[in-house]
């Protein structure tokens, strides 16, 4: 496929007046230094300072930079997704606003995905300049579990600089707070050659960042969603149903075992405990009861499956 333009650079920003000059000025030095053809996607998500007409002000000056403004703040994802809708380059490259992302690692990883053939170029920021117990240790630990539950070998998988083949972000939607994990979106839709780049970590130079703690639990929550989402989206039955039977067996089992072991000691003449004084033949109940509303789950989603429009959904690499 032919492409316009070598490179897309998508940039959400919000708020972020005072790094854009400094931004701009070093992505077209870098980019006259190589020789691209290229433009510059800028995303205001909904910034309440003088963002947004300073990205005027470059697109007036240089018509490789364009730019879209949210009436109000919706997300870095959705930032994303119209950037990646946007962009007509053959490779797509995602960073950040505040200048922590040096355009200086754009022309490498453009390289790798133009003659390595990779789908998805991440940076790793493998030396941070943040604060060690609010950003690197939780940081650490969220993507060991990334790592450990999408099966993909991503030492930073929410860092900002990565670089995509167009194909890529036509292919998945980022939605939500999903931009965390857009290589395991990608792998889901056949993208596999997914590596990584160690990349030099700018410390903050203006402003504050926009993320607080809760990004690592709200980013755990997403994670889960998500791979439960790409395992039992379009079977969900295979997890409900399975679970729901396995609780209805158990539970009846027991129910079962506690009324015998009554009436054979009662047969016996031996003393017993009559069922409805015994703890465990309510739990025996309550799972029999759980085991059925966890199957009818499974049943009504596969009614909600089979009815939907993406039931059929395919990415197709090629056709001859």
């Amino acid at each position: 496929m032919e492409y316009s333009k070598d490179l897309s650079i998508v940039i959400s920003l919000f708020n972020e007046e005072e790094s854009l000059p400094e931004l701009v000025g070093w992505i077209e030095r870098v980019m006259s230094e190589n020789g691209y053809e290229y433009e510059v996607i800028m995303v205001d998500d909904g910034s309440t300072d003088a963002s947004w007409k300073k990205v005027k002000e470059f697109a007036e000056r240089n018509p490789r930079i364009r730019g879209i403004s949210f009436r109000r703040n919706y997300g870095k994802s959705a930032a994303l997704f119209h950037g990646f809708k946007a962009a007509e380059g053959r490779v797509v490259v995602t960073m950040d606003a505040d200048l922590q992302d040096s355009p200086e690692e754009i022309p490498e990883m453009y390289r790798m995905v133009v003659e390595e053939g990779y789908d998805i170029v991440s940076g790793w920021k493998k030396q941070r300049f943040d604060n060690k117990l609010t950003k690197n240790l939780p940081s650490k630990l969220y993507n060991w579990t990334a790592r450990k539950i999408t099966g993909i070998k991503l030492h930073d998988m929410n860092c900002g600089l990565k670089a995509y083949r167009n194909e890529v972000v036509k292919n998945i939607e980022v939605y939500g707070e999903m931009h965390r994990y857009i290589p395991y979106l990608a792998k889901n839709a056949g993208f596999g050659r997914i590596t990584e780049k160690p990349v030099q970590h700018q410390k903050r130079k203006y402003g504050v960042s926009k993320f607080g703690l809760e990004r690592f639990v709200n980013g755990f929550l997403d994670l889960i969603s998500l791979w439960f989402l790409s395992t039992f989206g379009k079977k969900p039955m295979h997890f409900f149903g399975f679970t729901g039977i396995l609780m209805f067996l158990t539970g009846g089992i027991l129910a079962v075992w506690v009324i015998a072991e009554k009436l054979i000691q009662q047969g016996n003449g031996l003393s017993f405990r009559p069922v409805t004084e015994q703890p465990l033949f309510y739990l025996a109940l309550v799972a029999v009861l759980l085991g059925f509303q966890l199957f009818l789950t499974g049943f009504l989603g596969e009614l909600i499956s089979r009815n939907s429009q993406e039931r059929n959904h395919y990415n197709i690499r090629e056709e001859i």
